[in-house]
């Protein structure tokens, strides 16, 4: 199987094409650009599609990143996925950002559980843990710095993200939400294709409720 990755929820417009049979990436290409996303992903996609010597008629399934994140960089990413799922009759799945950053976690970090933690601002986290072999062992969510920080007090692994200066003493290194897209790519051939299109989820305000394989943004 096929698989174009598409990740424009955060700094960087990537896209990766990959072939899950042979587990291998064929081509991807990646500018952080902070903004504008909608003028480069095209361009992005044709340079991934380039190097891998493949056409997008070619291509099985799409994979999205959902957030959390850029409130315009998802819409433009979830749309771009639905509009090439939908001419290609393939499927789109969404895969959230926390996920992502827990998998790259666990690529440096083996057989270790993964609490992914993204500063949202306004006193709050977004967060969600994971256990050794990448299932969620609960749903994304906002909670406030002091929620977070009494969770990860109490939290027996790895913790990933922006937010990780905010949990954890003394962490040094660079601490972004940064992520290959590769593994994007890698989640997005794993997904079931039946969570249905994705689209965004917003968990700040008092109806929001965090449901699979949606989105979670904020504005910036």
């Amino acid at each position: 199987m096929i698989i174009l990755a598409l990740d424009t929820a955060g700094v960087d417009c990537a896209a990766a094409v990959y072939d899950s049979g042979r587990k291998t990436v064929l081509g991807e290409a990646s500018d952080m650009i902070g903004k504008g996303h909608a003028e480069h992903l095209i361009g992005i996609v044709d340079r991934a599609l380039d190097q891998a010597g493949l056409a997008l008629s070619q291509i099985d399934r799409l994979a999205v990143t959902i957030g959390p994140g850029s409130f315009t960089g998802i819409r433009v990413g979830v749309a771009a996925a639905r509009g090439f799922a939908l001419s290609l009759n393939v499927p789109a799945v969404g895969i959230t950002t926390l996920e992502v950053m827990a998998s790259a976690q666990r690529d440096k970090t083996p057989h270790r559980a993964v609490l992914a933690a993204m500063d949202a601002k306004r006193d709050e986290i977004y967060l969600q843990s994971f256990a050794a072999d990448g299932s969620s062992l609960d749903a994304p969510r906002a909670v406030s710095v002091a929620e977070a920080q009494a969770f990860a007090a109490g939290f027996d692994g790895e913790i990933t993200g922006s937010a990780t200066p905010l949990l954890k003493a003394d962490t040094g290194g660079d601490h972004t939400n940064r992520f290959p897209i590769s593994i994007v790519a890698r989640l997005g051939a794993a997904a079931s294709p039946d969570a249905g299109k994705p689209k965004p989820l917003y968990l700040r305000g008092p109806d929001a409720k965090p449901q699979a394989g949606y989105a979670i943004a904020r504005r910036v």
